[in-house]
C-alpha cells in the first residue's frame, strides 16, 4: 500500500505541473463562474430553482466535457511513459507492477475528479452564502455521478494506454472510442431500429450498455421523472428499472465498467513484453 501510495503521489505531482492540468481546471471553474454570471441561480425551469438548476445545468456540461478529457489525458498514462524513455527507470524502481499500476491509476483519478467536484462545491458554498437553499440530496447524487463517469472512463483510458505503443496512436484510439460512444446516442439508435426492424426491447439494451447513455438518462430522470424527453422508450427503462432502480443502476453499472477495462489493461501490462 505504501508504494501504491507514493506511484499515486507521483503521478498527482506529475500532473499538476502539466498545461492541460491548469485548463482543466479552469474550464470546469470558468463553467461555474459562467453560471453564476448568466443567472441561472435565479432562473426556473421546470421547477428546479436556485442550486437545482445550476446543478442540472453544469452536470450536463461535464458529461459533455469530462470524459474526452479524461480519455485524452490517460491514454498518455503508459503509452506516454513507453515512448518518453523512462519507462525502463520506473519498472525498474523496488515497487510492484501492481502498485505501479494501480497507483498511476489512483492518482489519476483524484486529479480528473477533484477539479469537477470543488467546482461543484465553490457553487454550494456561493449559494449558502448568499442565502440559497441547497438541494443536498441532488448535490450528492451528481457527486455519485461525477465520480463514477470519471472512474468509468479512466478504466477505459488506462486500457487503451496499455494496449497502444505509442502517445499518438494512443490519443487516436481515444477519440475512435469517442466517437463511437456518440455515435449510439438516441439518434443513431433510432434510426437502427426503422431500418433494421430491431424490437424495442434490444435498442433500449443496447443504448443502456453505452456510458455515455447512462449517464445522460439518470441526468435526464432527475430533471424529468417521466423521461418525456426520450419518448417511447421511457416506458421500457422505468418498466424495467423504476426510478430508484435506474438511479442505482447508473452508478452501479459504469463503476463495473471502469473496473473491468481497467483490470484488463493491468492483466494485458502484467503478461505484455516489459523492457
Amino acid at each position: 500500500m505504501k508504494h501504491l501510495w507514493l506511484t499515486a503521489y507521483t503521478d498527482i505531482l506529475e500532473s499538476l505541473r502539466a498545461k492541460w492540468f491548469l485548463a482543466y481546471g479552469l474550464i470546469f471553474g470558468g463553467l461555474v463562474a459562467l453560471l453564476f454570471v448568466f443567472g441561472l441561480t435565479e432562473s426556473r425551469v421546470m421547477g428546479f430553482t436556485g442550486l437545482s438548476r445550476l446543478m442540472v445545468t453544469y452536470i450536463q456540461l461535464a458529461m459533455a466535457i469530462l470524459p474526452i478529457f479524461v480519455l485524452i489525458t490517460t491514454v498518455r498514462s503508459v503509452a506516454g511513459d513507453r515512448e518518453a524513455g523512462v519507462y525502463e527507470y520506473l519498472l525498474a524502481l523496488p515497487i510492484g507492477l501492481g502498485a505501479w499500476f494501480w497507483g498511476k491509476l489512483l492518482g489519476r483519478f483524484l486529479v480528473v475528479f477533484l477539479p469537477v467536484f470543488l467546482a461543484m462545491l465553490g457553487a454550494v458554498i456561493w449559494g449558502v452564502a448568499k442565502g440559497a437553499q441547497v438541494p443536498w440530496v441532488l448535490f450528492t447524487y451528481y457527486t455519485g455521478l461525477l465520480m463514477v463517469l470519471a472512474w468509468c472512463f479512466l478504466g477505459i483510458g488506462i486500457l487503451l494506454s496499455t494496449l497502444t505503443r505509442s502517445a499518438d496512436v494512443a490519443q487516436a484510439s481515444a477519440f475512435v472510442v469517442w466517437l463511437s460512444l456518440l455515435l449510439f446516442l438516441d439518434l443513431i439508435l433510432l434510426g437502427l431500429m426503422i431500418r433494421g426492424n430491431l424490437p424495442p426491447e434490444t435498442v433500449v439494451a443496447i443504448a443502456l450498455a453505452n456510458p455515455l447513455q447512462v449517464f445522460r438518462t439518470a441526468a435526464m430522470l432527475l430533471l424529468d421523472p417521466q423521461l418525456v424527453l426520450l419518448g417511447p422508450s421511457a416506458y421500457l427503462i422505468l418498466d424495467q428499472f423504476g426510478k430508484q432502480g435506474y438511479l442505482v443502476y447508473a452508478l452501479a453499472y459504469p463503476t463495473l465498467f471502469g473496473s473491468l477495462c481497467a483490470w484488463l489493461g493491468y492483466e494485458l501490462f502484467k503478461r505484455g513484453d516489459l523492457p
